[in-house]
């Protein structure tokens, strides 16, 4: 069952349980990391939601999708799925006393979750954004760059994309089309940046990501028309 027809259907509940089936493949050390990732992300993000749902499902989808659609093995990736919002949404929750909030957030999951992982975060984490300039175009600089240096980073941000992109069907409102004029210029950067030799995934992964690219793109059109 696709994992946002899980969550229609099941709810948050449904995407715990499939995260606990999914991560029973790792060792219990690793586990028992994935386990304490997943509490934090629900603890810093437990008041925030998306469209209809608690915000949680997203990161257990972009965690889960790692660990089954693109057969991720290494668990500092699967914990930096589920904490890829972390810092860009909640550093002074992490790092209340930092005198920069997010640098002192990405130290506190170094310190807890290892330096790979902190790495993993930065590289899809927003920067200050420098008001002179438009701010769509600040990002998807910034994921090229930061991305092209950091083959996981694409991995994990394939997931979070297809989550948000594929998904957006299930946005309402006027965010739906301020979302798609967001997302819709990435999907050639995205697309680029995994059929690199590096992007450490096998070619049928590749494959399953661009065939989700696709279907994002259509979902862009269909909403925005045609580019």
């Amino acid at each position: 069952m696709p994992m946002h027809a899980i969550t229609e259907v099941h709810g948050e509940h449904g995407l715990r349980e499939r995260f606990r089936r999914e991560i029973a493949r790792f060792g219990e050390a690793d586990q028992e990391r994935l386990r304490d990732a997943l509490d934090l992300a629900g603890t810093l993000h437990r008041d925030d939601r998306r469209t209809r749902e608690p915000y949680v499902n997203h990161l257990l989808r972009v965690a889960i999708r790692l660990a089954h659609h693109y057969e991720v093995r290494d668990v500092d990736v699967v914990i930096a799925g589920l904490l890829h919002d972390a810092v860009e949404d909640h550093a002074a929750d992490l790092a209340p006393d930092a005198p920069a909030a997010a640098a002192g957030a990405l130290r506190v999951l170094g310190e807890r979750f290892g330096a790979r992982v902190a790495r993993l975060v930065a590289a899809v984490t927003n920067p200050a954004w420098d008001p002179a300039r438009d701010r769509h175009v600040q990002y998807r600089e910034h994921l090229a760059r930061s991305l092209a240096a950091e083959p996981w980073a694409r991995v994990l941000k394939a997931s979070d994309f297809t989550d948000n992109g594929v998904g957006i069907i299930y946005t309402a409102g006027p965010k739906t089309a301020t979302l798609a004029r967001k997302y819709r210029p990435l999907v050639p950067i995205l697309r680029g940046l995994i059929a690199r030799p590096d992007s450490p995934v096998s070619p049928s992964v590749k494959r399953h990501i661009g065939s989700q690219l696709d279907l994002a793109e259509e979902r862009f059109r269909a909403i925005l028309g045609p580019s």
